[in-house]
């Protein structure tokens, strides 16, 4: 057996809507049935005893390596504590080539857990060691290491539940949620409307304490100290006992409290330094130690934090307590468990000495032992949460805290004896704000109940109702797809929305182009997801980038099936009929949103099957308004766009709007049929992201086909009296509409230039011609700049085969080179003729043929 190939599936695929590897495996002839191969189930099992129960595959009885390698995968994935379900295992049309599929939540997690379950599968096979407990601990480490950590999880979680798609920006706890305009951005629990200025605020005690003071918030008195001889003084001029911390620290570091002696203080001011220059010295005060988790304006949770200790039983050492307690599953040493490791330090030692004990001392029964001076978590401290006892005025004084400084997620520390009392009344104090405080003693404290911090972080960023997407529609199809793509951008464009568009020509956002080339993918889709000024989104969503990766998005507002033929790229990557085709491009339609719509062409049979599958509405779109599918949709009072009497209508039960297609340029006065199909799709998609009909109308008559809102679509070009056509057409559908487009033009005579992608199936390729000789007069046959894999030649030779025997033809002549063939056919154009050119490189041969049109 061996893994040909992996790759991340990021978005919803083919398979299924969950993110997932697809691995290609092949497997030998006696691997085809791996549970008939002598003794390899008993060996897998005493390997892995968690496998899950082999299943025969298709017709067969008999269970592929391939399948046992997914069980495997997934089983690992599970068994490290990685929330998956999903895999399948499908063989493709080679002989013993499967796909495998296996569902992740962790992309660098799934991709290991395949390269183990090979490992662990051959192993069984070849009777050698595996080490499962190494393989576990290598998957939950990576685990760890690259999920997002509790807080922001929470966050996240939060988030899905309210439907809001999110992204991750870095490998950290930088997240974006929603998209476009609407996007809104944090990073751990900080969020992006906190300015950089309320953060220095809250690093900075000194200014703190002067601002809250000006509040009327209560605050210990205190100040910055340069030396340890002045930090005594200090302390003595404003009494003892006090405690000394970094001016701008975080996280309890270098913090001692409770100092009363000299000596204890150069001790605490050296401890200090070690972590920054500035110092302060503050009055201590005694009582317990709370944070106040303040959200917007608003406190929403509140806990008791205890430093790290131990209680003695009269029988074992203070070490040995330590252990004990860290013993606890609850207890890890980062930041996923809900309790963190008591660390047993020179930190510890120290404050042992304080109470004249050493590690190795035996407290008595009941002895409580401090093993550190602050009650952080992360450093083995304990948290009660007391967020129903909290005082309304203790809670306004947070709330004022917060807001002084300017912070929207803060983390108030106070110490007072009990939150059941105002602060004013017990003589305590706000010793601290923190920015991105840490919200896991919240979100699973070590005493008391969890709070919905998420949710409270969520429902500050986004109101309520709010879920931050902009209308996506997605386009695909065989033929069709960039102009319709562009025609609906430039429809919503034209309600004043700010739109970014992908295509085979580029990236444009709010008309500007950011990006050429081919860019129908998802890495574009997503790069136009994330930019700020996009307040609507429209892509075109080529079948290769839904097999590389799946859909940059979760789902969209409109799906836009404009029809499916068997000249798009089939042969390529398993998929070899129309039908295979039709399965991997309705997937914009499986993920259509539930308030959504899907946009069908009713007169193709495949695309109209697929209302089926959509979770949303469907629009109908066909010129024929007696069509079955069409009359139908009409009858039952459903959305459907169609052609009447020159017009295009779009009906929904007794609502109807007529637009006459003499107000549309693209269709030329509705006489050529696939503009005005590509006009019905962009009208109902428009319909459907909820565009008015007063800007579907303007958007309409402010269209053409020119060669710059739509090139290599059907550009038209007056030369000499004669009609230039150049279009990117390059299957044989596009041939068969090209041809029937061209047939309602007069003209004199007709020529046609033409070469052919390589990456096409030999009968694409001729086909193409064999369409093309029956309705043009002159043929010139040109090899283009790139033959994607075809010997030099080998494209031209198909397309003659492809014109042999034509019924029109009278001349053809084969050119090496584009524009040199552009040249001969322009040359010869006579008045009234007609020359329609399939171009290549789009924008060159474009500027190319613009320049000689110029020219005269």
């Amino acid at each position: 057996m061996e893994v040909i190939r992996t790759r991340a599936l990021r978005g919803p695929n083919l398979w299924s809507h969950h993110t997932a590897i697809e691995a290609i495996v092949s497997c030998t002839p006696e691997e085809l049935a791996a549970d008939k191969l002598p003794g390899f189930e008993v060996r897998l099992r005493a390997r892995f005893p968690r496998i899950g129960q082999f299943q025969p595959h298709g017709h067969s009885d008999a269970v592929p390596l391939a399948h046992v390698l997914e069980l495997t995968a997934l089983a690992l994935q599970a068994e490290a504590g990685c929330p998956v379900t999903f895999s399948r295992t499908t063989p493709t049309v080679e002989q013993g080539i499967f796909q495998m599929v296996v569902e992740y939540t962790e992309e660098e997690v799934g991709k290991l857990a395949v390269e183990l379950a090979e490992k662990l599968v051959n192993s069984a096979l070849l009777d050698t060691p595996f080490d499962l407990n190494a393989a576990l601990t290598e998957l939950r480490d990576l685990d760890e290491d690259v999920r997002l950590g509790p807080s922001t999880g929470a966050i996240v979680q939060a988030a899905v539940a309210r439907k809001i798609p999110y992204r991750r920006m870095t490998q950290g706890s930088m997240v974006a949620f929603g998209w476009g305009s609407k996007q809104r951005r944090i990073q751990a629990a900080e969020i992006d409307s906190t300015s950089a200025i309320a953060e220095n605020i809250a690093q900075d005690k000194e200014l703190t304490k002067k601002l809250l003071d000006a509040a009327g918030v209560p605050v210990p008195v205190g100040r910055t100290v340069d030396s340890a001889a002045e930090a005594w003084e200090v302390a003595q001029l404003i009494g003892l006992p006090v405690v000394i911390k970094p001016k701008d620290g975080n996280q309890g570091k270098g913090v001692t409290v409770n100092i009363t002696t000299e000596e204890q203080t150069h001790a605490a001011f050296n401890t200090a330094r070690e972590f920054r220059d500035d110092i302060m010295v503050e009055r201590f005060l005694p009582g317990h130690d709370y944070r106040l988790l303040v959200i917007g304006n608003k406190l929403i949770a509140a806990a008791r934090r205890d430093p790290p200790h131990v209680v003695g039983d009269g029988k074992h050492s203070v070490r040995e307590l330590v252990d004990m307690v860290n013993a606890d599953p609850r207890r890890g040493s980062g930041h996923s468990t809900s309790l963190t490791k008591i660390r047993f330090d020179d930190i510890a030692l120290a404050r042992l000495k304080l109470q004249d004990l050493e590690a190795d001392s035996v407290p008595a029964q009941g002895q409580r032992v401090i093993l550190r001076n602050n009650a952080n978590l992360s450093t083995g401290g304990t948290a009660t949460d007391v967020t129903d006892d909290v005082h309304p005025e203790v809670a306004a004084r947070a709330v004022e805290a917060a807001q002084m400084i300017g912070l929207d997620i803060c983390g108030v520390d106070v110490v007072v004896d009990s939150v059941l009392r105002p602060i004013e009344e017990q003589n305590g104090g706000v010793v601290e704000v923190n920015a991105a405080p840490g919200l896991r003693m919240h979100l699973s404290p070590s005493y008391g109940k969890g709070r919905p911090i998420g949710e409270a972080i969520v429902g500050t960023l986004f109101a309520e109702g709010e879920d931050g997407r902009i209308p996506v529609v997605a386009v695909t199809g065989t033929n069709g797809k960039t102009t319709t793509v562009r025609l609906i951008a430039h429809l919503i464009a034209s309600s004043g929305l700010r739109v970014g568009m992908t295509n085979t020509d580029g990236v444009y956002v709010n008309g500007r182009q950011i990006d050429s080339g081919d860019c129908s993918g998802p890495r574009s889709a997503r790069n136009v997801l994330q930019h700020p000024d996009v307040d609507a989104a429209v892509f075109e969503t080529a079948r290769g980038g839904i097999l590389r990766e799946g859909l940059a998005f979760d789902r969209c507002k409109v799906a836009v099936v404009t029809n499916i033929g068997a000249g798009d790229h089939l042969g390529l990557n398993y998929i070899t009929t129309v039908e295979d085709l039709a399965v991997l491009k309705r997937v914009i339609v499986q993920n259509v949103d539930e308030n959504g719509w899907a946009v069908l062409n009713a007169t193709d049979p495949i695309v109209a099957a697929m209302a089926s599958v959509s979770k949303g509405k469907v629009i109908f779109f066909g010129a024929d308004r007696y069509h079955p599918v069409v009359a139908t949709h009409i009858a039952q009072g459903r959305r459907t766009v169609y052609v009447d009497k020159g017009d295009l209508v779009a009906v929904e039960g007794k609502s109807q709007q007529r637009i006459a297609l003499a107000d549309v340029p693209l269709t030329r006065n509705g006489t050529i049929g696939f503009q005005v199909e590509n006009a019905m799709a962009a009208v109902a998609a428009a319909w459907g992201a909820g565009i008015d009909w007063q800007s579907i109308r303007l958007g309409l008559s402010t269209f053409t086909t020119d060669s710059h809102n739509a090139p290599g679509r059907f550009n038209v070009f007056d030369y000499r009296g004669a009609t230039v056509i150049a279009d990117y057409g390059h299957n044989p559908d596009a041939m068969l509409a090209l041809v029937r487009a061209v047939e309602s033009m007069p003209a004199k005579r007709r020529s046609v230039v033409i070469s052919g992608a390589g990456d096409r199936r030999d009968e694409d390729i001729t086909q193409q011609t064999e369409i093309l000789g029956k309705a043009f007069d002159d043929v010139v046959l040109y090899e283009d700049q790139c033959q994607r894999g075809r010997a030099d030649g080998e494209v031209i030779a198909l397309l003659r085969q492809g014109l042999q025997g034509a019924p029109r033809t009278r001349n053809v002549d084969e050119i090496n080179g584009e524009f040199v063939a552009i040249d001969l056919a322009m040359d010869r154009l006579q008045e009234g003729d007609l020359c329609l050119i399939l171009i290549d490189q789009v924008e060159e041969a474009l500027a190319y043929i613009a320049k000689r049109v110029a020219a005269g």
